[in-house]
């Protein structure tokens, strides 16, 4: 089954709507979690005041990261295929009165220099396209030298087929997403990006789980009440309480370095 990417296009008006449940899950299950994560990163590892530092957000969407990027004083740019998606972008943008330089390209030719950006994001992009490695290799043609390439996707896994495949698209208590969303196949192990990274002469730092709270019944019983409208997909996401953890059989997320080379 291909993967129906152009969902984001149809839906390109709903990427702030609380009631979009494809969005609004993405929106308030993960996107905190990773730009946490990030955000500890910048501050607490690699110890960078990036005030004014570029940005690349490769299919930035309706710019949930972008937002929060450009709020933290970075100069973002956000590209994604979709000219529906950046129109949501850029709009949403303007009403925060964030300046963020959006454009439609596709991820796999980037319409930038060589080592253009101190930072690139990549995230919910990887699991969708025929090519990762190739996005992979734009994004360290527009890092510099020593740049931090921030990522997440999806894993491989029995437990992931159980979780996206599965309970978001297929099952029909708790589906969400419309029913190729997702393709099990394109899902990228751990080493397997690791291993791309490296061809690419990405240096992988570290890689963590982003998992839900809570047990997997009150997880589940939870699901049921947002698919039939007794609570939203807000209040769901705060009760499942997603964390970064040490389990990467679902989702992960992790940062590399653009090595230097003579």
């Amino acid at each position: 089954m291909a993967v129906d990417n152009d969902v984001y296009e149809r839906l390109a008006h709903s990427w702030w709507d609380d009631d979009e449940p494809l969005f609004s899950t993405l929106r308030f299950f993960i996107n905190p979690v990773r730009f946490k994560y990030f955000k500890f990163i910048l501050d607490h590892v690699l110890k960078i005041d990036c005030r004014g530092a570029r940005l690349l957000d490769v299919g930035c969407g309706g710019g949930f990261l972008s937002e929060e990027f450009a709020r933290i004083g970075m100069a973002v740019s956000g590209v994604d295929r979709s000219p529906a998606t950046i129109e949501a972008a850029k709009t949403h943008a303007a009403q925060e009165r964030l300046v963020i330089d959006y454009r439609v390209t596709p991820a796999e030719d980037l319409p930038f220099g060589d080592g253009s950006f101190a930072f690139v994001c990549c995230c919910d992009v990887l699991e969708h396209v025929d090519d990762p490695e190739k996005i992979v290799g734009e994004v360290s043609r527009v890092l510099a030298p020593g740049g931090v390439f921030f990522y997440d996707t999806i894993n491989r896994t029995f437990a992931s087929k159980i979780a996206t495949i599965k309970v978001m698209q297929e099952w029909k208590s708790t589906a969400f997403a419309v029913a190729n969303a997702h393709e099990w196949n394109r899902f990228i192990t751990p080493m397997e990006l690791t291993v791309m990274l490296e061809r690419r002469g990405l240096t992988n730092k570290e890689i963590r789980g982003i998992s839900p709270g809570g047990n997997p019944l009150s997880n589940y019983l939870n699901l049921v009440r947002a698919r039939k409208g007794a609570i939203t997909y807000r209040e769901l996401g705060r009760r499942m309480a997603f964390h970064l953890s040490n389990n990467t059989m679902n989702s992960y997320a992790g940062y590399a370095v653009k090595e230097y080379r003579s």
